[in-house]
């Protein structure tokens, strides 16, 4: 029987857009509030970029979530951007060291792919279940998000507050 890695996921989609298009959904605030966040806040030295300049290496963000108040905020830092096709940022930036998530795009048979790898998960039952298993669920629905936004239009999200222990929030 072969050990389960819980240090680390990968999840892949395909998505009907150029890798250009796909790309600015997640390094602009217009970008990644347009299908993952309610408010993206973007900084560099300091100061908040315009919604249409993206992120490079070394700047900071801020994240909120419809379905979430504002107390379930995320703070991390872009640790790569290639200005073409590979994101990195620290996610969970509480834990020390904080884990990553790395997204490529690339071309593959045809097809655009976005490929999400979260990885640094701590190895403890809590982890497990809220980095690893939790983690996975909500990038899964959010990366289907991404693909229904940019090929359909159609935004899945809960923006109702009330609702509660939504997979769509």
């Amino acid at each position: 029987m072969t050990n389960y890695d819980w240090t680390e996921f990968t999840i892949r989609i395909n998505i009907n857009r150029s890798v250009e298009v796909i790309y600015d959904s997640w390094v602009t605030r217009m970008g990644i509030e347009s299908w993952f966040l309610r408010l993206s806040e973007f900084t560099r030295d300091g100061l908040m970029l315009d919604a249409d300049v993206p992120v490079q290496c070394g700047d900071k963000y801020k994240w909120l979530w419809f379905g979430y108040t504002d107390d379930t905020a995320e703070y991390g830092e872009i640790v790569q951007a290639n200005g073409r096709d590979f994101f990195e940022f620290t996610f969970a930036g509480r834990l020390d060291p904080p884990m990553k998530v790395a997204v490529s795009i690339q071309r593959e048979n045809a097809e655009t792919i976005v490929e999400l790898k979260q990885y640094n998960i701590p190895e403890n039952e809590k982890s497990k279940v809220s980095y690893h298993l939790g983690c996975m669920q909500g990038w899964t629905f959010y990366l289907t998000n991404l693909k229904s936004h940019l090929e359909g239009g159609i935004d899945l999200r809960n923006r109702n507050i009330q609702l509660q222990r939504m997979i769509n929030s």
